[in-house]
C-alpha cells in the first residue's frame, strides 16, 4: 500500500503502518516476473522548492514484509524498464535539454550508456525503448532516418538500430505496445486511425478473428495473465458508439463472460458517427482530423472545432469520447484537427508547428472549420471555436485572428499568455520544469528575448480588445500548469471591450475538471452557452 495523502500515518496499534509506502511510490509498466514476493516500484524524489522531479528511485518490494532495497542507478534516472524476465535492464534521464538512456548489464549488473540525444528534438540517435522480447532483444521506436517513426530493434551492445523497421505504419509515427504473456511476445499492439493488433503468434491471429466474429461492430483488443495466454483473456471493445465494455474470454471454449461497462447508460442509437478524415491547409499542408456528425447526419449542422491541448501530442484518436459526443447527441458536428506541431504524423508535421502559436497552427485551425462548410457538413454562420490548456489558447487566438468565422468561443483553463508559461507569477508555483522552459520552450514556443515582437502578437491578453464575440472562460483554483491567474488577467483585458464573457471558477479543481459534479456543471452550461449562440436558440 501507498499513502496517497501525503501525510503521517497515524499509529492503529498495529503493524500496518509500518507496510505502508509513502505516497510518492508507483507501481511500474511492466509487471515484471511475478514469480515470487518481489516487485519493483519506483520512488519520486521531487525537488524542494518547484515541482521538478529530483531523480527516481527503483525499489525491489517484499509484498510479505513490505521492506525494500534501493536499486542501484547510474545517475539521476527518471525513468526505469524491466526486461523479460523482470529484471531492471533500462534507465533513462534528462540533464541540460540532453536524455541519457544507460543499459544493466545482466551478468555483472554494471551500468553503462546505450545512447544520448537532444531531449527535444531529437536526432539520429534518438529512439524511445519499447520493450523487450522473450529472446532478451530490446525493441525501440526511433525514425530510422525517415520522417515517421517505426520499430526497430536495438543492439544492445552498441545502441544501433537494426538496418531495417519490424513494423512500419505508412504516414504514421508508430504509437503502440508489445503484447506478451509471461516472457513470450505474443504481438505488437499499434494504433494509426484506430488500433489494431499486429499478432506475431499465429494461434492468436486465429484467436482474434474468432472473438472479432463474436463481437462485430467494435475494436476488440486482448490482454492476458501471466503466462497464461492459452486459456483466458481479458477484451477491452469499443467504437465511435460504444462505450469500452469489458469481457473474460475463454480463448479454449470461446465463452465471453461480460464483467463491467463504461457509461452503462449511454445508448449508443443517440451517438454519431465518427470518421477520420483528411483536409488541405492554405499552404498545401496535410491536415488530418476526426470529424463526427450527429445521429441524424443533418446536413450544414452548427459546428464546435474542438481543439486539442497540448500541443505537442497526437490529439484524439478513433473511437467513444465523452465530450465529443455530448455536443454530437445535442446536434453539433464536432472537428477534431491534428494541426500541424501535432505529433503522430511524422517529423514534418511536428517540426512545422514550430513557434507557430497563433500563427499557422492558427490557419490550420480555421481551414479546418471552412473545409466542414465546403463539404457541406458546417453551417457556416454557426460555428463555435472550444478547447482547453492550448487548445483554450488557440480558442481565444481564433477569435483574435478569424472573427468572421467564429461566432462564439469556449476556453478551459486557457493559457493567455506565452511569456507567463515562462515568467509565473509570486501568486503561483508552475508545474512546468525549469529544463522545459529553457531547452524547450525557446526553440518549440517562442524565445522570450529573440521573438518577443512574435509573442506579444500572438499574446490573448495583449490582442484581447479584439475578441468581440459571446465567450465562455473557466479555470481550476488549484491548477498549476495554467494558473488561474491566466484567466484572471485575461479577464482584466477583455471585460471594458466585450460585455459577453461568461467567467467561471472551480476552486477545488486543477489542469481539467476530475470532480463529477464540476463536469455536469460545466458541460451543462456549455451547452446553454451554445444553444444560445450556434444551436436552436440562436437568434
Amino acid at each position: 500500500m501507498a499513502n496517497r495523502r501525503g501525510n503521517a500515518i497515524e499509529s492503529t496499534g498495529t503493524l500496518i503502518a509500518s507496510k505502508v509506502l509513502p505516497w510518492h511510490t508507483f507501481m511500474m509498466d511492466e509487471r515484471g516476473a511475478q514469480d515470487s514476493a518481489f516487485v519493483y516500484v519506483q520512488s519520486v524524489e521531487y525537488a524542494e522548492d518547484s515541482y521538478d522531479i529530483r531523480t527516481v528511485n527503483l525499489l525491489k518490494l517484499n509484498t510479505l514484509t513490505g521492506a525494500t532495497q534501493t536499486v542501484q542507478r547510474p545517475a539521476r534516472v527518471t525513468g526505469w524498464m524491466l526486461d523479460h524476465k523482470g529484471e531492471p535492464r533500462l534507465a533513462s534521464g534528462s540533464e541540460k535539454g540532453m536524455t541519457t538512456i544507460w543499459y544493466r548489464e545482466p551478468a555483472t549488473g554494471a551500468w553503462r550508456v546505450l545512447s544520448t540525444f537532444d531531449t527535444y528534438k531529437g536526432g539520429k540517435d534518438a529512439f524511445e525503448p519499447l520493450g523487450f522480447g522473450s529472446d532478451g532483444t530490446l525493441y525501440a521506436v526511433a525514425h530510422g532516418g525517415k520522417d515517421t517513426t517505426s520499430v526497430f530493434t536495438v543492439d544492445t551492445a552498441t545502441g544501433k538500430l537494426g538496418a531495417e523497421p519490424l513494423v512500419v505504419t505508412p504516414g504514421y509515427d508508430f504509437s503502440g505496445s508489445l503484447v506478451s504473456s509471461g516472457d513470450k511476445l505474443l504481438g505488437i499492439r499499434l494504433r494509426t486511425d484506430a488500433v489494431t493488433t499486429v499478432w506475431l503468434d499465429a494461434p492468436m491471429q486465429a484467436v482474434q478473428q474468432k472473438l472479432d466474429a463474436a463481437l462485430p461492430g467494435t475494436i476488440n483488443l486482448m490482454s492476458f495473465p501471466s503466462g497464461n495466454h492459452a486459456e483466458w483473456a481479458l477484451v477491452r471493445s469499443y467504437s465511435d458508439k460504444k462505450p469500452p465494455f469489458y469481457h473474460l474470454y475463454n480463448v479454449r471454449t470461446g465463452k465471453l463472460n461480460l464483467i463491467g461497462q463504461a457509461y452503462p447508460g449511454i445508448d449508443p442509437a443517440r451517438m454519431g458517427r465518427q470518421d477520420a478524415v483528411r483536409y488541405k491547409a492554405r499552404d498545401g499542408m496535410e491536415i488530418p482530423a476526426l470529424l463526427t456528425l450527429p445521429a441524424s447526419g443533418a446536413k450544414n449542422a452548427p459546428l464546435v472545432v474542438l481543439v486539442h491541448g497540448g500541443p505537442y501530442v497526437h490529439g484524439n484518436h478513433w473511437g467513444w469520447d465523452p465530450e465529443t459526443q455530448f455536443l454530437a447527441s445535442r446536434g453539433y458536428a464536432v472537428l477534431e484537427p491534428d494541426f500541424r506541431g501535432s505529433t503522430g504524423y511524422g517529423d514534418k508535421h511536428f517540426r512545422a508547428g514550430w513557434k507557430q502559436w497563433g500563427l499557422k497552427m492558427q490557419d490550420d485551425i480555421a481551414d479546418g472549420a471552412r473545409w466542414a462548410v465546403a463539404q457541406g457538413y458546417a453551417d457556416p454562420k454557426r460555428i463555435c471555436i472550444a478547447g482547453a490548456s492550448y487548445g483554450g489558447y488557440a480558442t481565444l487566438m481564433g477569435l483574435v485572428n478569424d472573427p468572421d468565422l467564429y461566432k462564439c468561443g469556449v476556453s478551459w483553463v486557457g493559457v493567455t499568455d506565452i511569456n507567463l508559461l515562462y515568467d509565473g507569477h509570486w501568486s503561483f508555483t508552475s508545474d512546468m520544469t525549469a529544463q522545459w522552459k529553457q531547452y524547450g520552450m525557446p526553440d518549440l514556443i517562442g524565445d522570450q528575448v529573440k521573438d518577443a515582437a512574435q509573442l506579444k502578437a500572438t499574446s490573448p491578453i495583449q490582442q484581447a480588445a479584439r475578441i468581440k464575440a459571446p465567450l465562455l472562460l473557466a479555470y481550476g483554483g488549484v491548477d498549476r500548469r495554467v494558473p488561474m491567474f491566466h484567466g484572471r488577467k485575461f479577464l482584466e483585458a477583455v471585460k471594458p471591450t466585450n460585455t459577453q464573457v461568461e467567467w467561471l471558477e472551480y476552486q477545488d479543481e486543477g489542469h481539467g475538471w476530475s470532480l463529477p459534479a464540476n463536469r455536469v456543471d460545466f458541460w451543462a452550461r456549455v451547452e446553454k452557452f451554445l444553444d444560445r449562440n450556434i444551436g436552436s436558440g440562436a437568434k
